[in-house]
């Protein structure tokens, strides 16, 4: 059997991540915008609405709207911006943390009792060799 081209390999891989990505999103309970922000916090630490709107490519206006969401669930905290008292700076709660990490864990859940049902064992390995590749491709 002949090497397939990189791109037809790049345009099926795409496809296939997409379809994946989008499936085990159905596990979430919060509202995947919702989740990105409590991600991004999670991963960068504590910004302003302007740079988390920044971060997620939304006008600030709708970041506003998404922060004051996510502060009546309790899932951030606004405090004072430490070198400008004009700013503040949104940060994960306690219960935003847990809430991230329940989201995480129901996800991964998911994927491992997929992987254990739909694939045999050789597939589980060719799986597991595949993601070192595509590590190496994220890194590229």
């Amino acid at each position: 059997m002949p090497t397939p081209e990189p791109a037809t390999v790049a345009a099926d891989l795409r496809t296939a991540m997409g379809k994946l990505a989008r499936r085990v999103k159905h596990e979430d309970r919060i509202p995947h915008g919702q989740v990105a922000v409590l991600g991004v916090l999670d991963r960068d630490g504590a910004m302003t609405t302007s740079d988390l709107a920044a971060d997620q490519r939304v006008r600030p206006q709708s970041m506003a709207r998404a922060v004051g969401l996510l502060m009546e669930q309790g899932l951030v905290v606004r405090r004072a911006h430490p070198t400008d008292g004009r700013k503040s700076l949104v940060d994960l709660s306690e219960v935003g943390r847990a809430a991230l990490k329940a989201e995480r864990d129901r996800r991964a859940d998911w994927l491992a009792r997929a992987i254990d049902l739909e694939l045999t064992a050789v597939e589980q390995q060719q799986l597991a060799h595949s993601v070192v590749l595509m590590e190496r491709l994220a890194a590229y």
